[in-house]
């Protein structure tokens, strides 16, 4: 018997919060899930054992990366994204949206797509929606989505409603690409995107046409880019309930582990950030009391481990004062033991926030955590 395609199913529920399964051809995704971001087809300073020793079921590909280098036709020839960076389980691809409009220099957007220099070396380039659909067949990613254009906030009203209705109307072209994709299309699913800025009118129309055009999952798009986390929740208050109930909800680019927990008190099922990862690389360890930054003098002769509570093969091992030399002196290995941990510490967040939704305790799970982490957190600033 094959494995199924896409079967999401909520296991329980404790207000809006929800735990269940995604289960793909290639493994099943635990949600609330967080994938660990691999832009350029590797999770930085960690192998793709040790991010599924951290508890991943799912990791992330960056498309516009992956198009500019190596290029995705080179990874086609090379059998796929899943072998090229030997990573066995699922892969969600971005459609390459974000970056596009974040590091692509004198871009400029029609109807037709976008064109744009490349950060790298300035080189021109196209995407459309069906180009970006495209460059993800070619990836053999398991979840695709759909190619949309993001505005960063504060934006006018007239911007972020023209972005809105242009990335419903590149959605339609992205689903039509993606179906005449014969075997990949046959074997990978594809999420749509919800864009409207903080505007709870323009959101409702975006998730009504992404409804009526028919997706796997849905996203949260065009958040976590200049509002801050109290606009974040305001529209995660009324923007799950506009995406189908029996859908994947998946909020982009987040975050901050506070700002996962508050979300998944409000309905979202799946997160990805460089948070963990880019964190990791400049000396930030994230804790149960919040991150410390281990480049402070504090840390020089600190016997204790990152954080006491912590699971991972880091904090069983070495002490805040190691990795605090390591960091210091400007160590791989210190790159590497704080991702990991970092990778750890969000993979147990999210293993407790399903075990606490399952006992139908989250919400005092959530608001202990946060008092712990919030706490802990300004206390840590002002000694920093």
């Amino acid at each position: 018997m094959t494995a199924p395609r896409f079967v999401f199913t909520i296991a329980a529920t404790d207000g809006a919060a929800r735990t269940g399964t995604l289960a793909l051809r290639r493994g099943t995704i635990r949600t609330p899930a967080f994938m660990p971001v691999g832009t350029a087809a590797t999770v930085k300073a960690m192998r793709p054992a040790e991010v599924a020793a951290s508890g991943a079921d799912i990791i992330l590909g960056n498309t516009y990366h992956l198009m500019l280098r190596p290029t995705a036709e080179r990874i086609a020839r090379l059998g796929g994204l899943h072998r090229f960076m030997g990573w066995a389980g699922p892969i969600l691809t971005d459609s390459g949206g974000y970056q596009v409009m974040s590091l692509g220099a004198l871009t400029k957007v029609t109807e037709e797509g976008v064109t744009f220099a490349s950060h790298r070396d300035g080189s021109r380039h196209a995407v459309t929606p069906e180009r970006s659909i495209e460059i993800q067949r070619l990836l053999g990613s398991d979840i695709v989505m759909a190619f949309d254009e993001l505005v960063a906030l504060p934006a006018d009203r007239s911007a972020v409603e023209a972005a809105m209705q242009r990335s419903m109307r590149w959605a339609a072209r992205s689903r039509a690409a993606f179906n005449a994709g014969g075997d990949h299309a046959a074997n990978a699913s594809l999420f749509g995107i919800q864009q409207g800025g903080l505007d709870e009118g323009m959101r409702a129309t975006s998730a009504t046409a992404l409804r009526a055009i028919g997706f796997d999952g849905y996203a949260i798009g065009g958040l976590a880019v200049g509002e801050g986390q109290d606009a974040m929740f305001g529209v995660l208050d009324y923007a799950c309930d506009q995406l189908p109930a029996t859908a994947p909800r998946y909020l982009m680019g987040v975050g901050k582990p506070d700002d996962i927990v508050g979300a998944v008190l409000r309905g979202v099922d799946m997160f990805d950030c460089v948070l963990p990862t880019r964190s990791g690389r400049t000396g930030q360890a994230f804790t149960r009391a919040g991150p410390i930054n281990l480049r402070n003098a504090r840390f020089v002769e600190d016997e204790r481990p990152l954080d006491a509570d912590c699971p991972c093969p880091v904090c069983a091992a070495a002490s805040r004062a190691y990795i605090s030399h390591l960091v210091r002196s400007d160590e791989i290995l210190g790159a590497m033991l704080m991702t990991e941990h970092n990778i750890w510490f969000y993979q147990t967040l999210m293993a407790d926030l399903r075990a606490a939704i399952a006992n139908g305790c989250v919400v005092a799970f959530a608001a202990a955590f946060l008092f712990r982490y919030r706490r802990d957190l300004d206390s840590a600033s002002a000694n920093e």
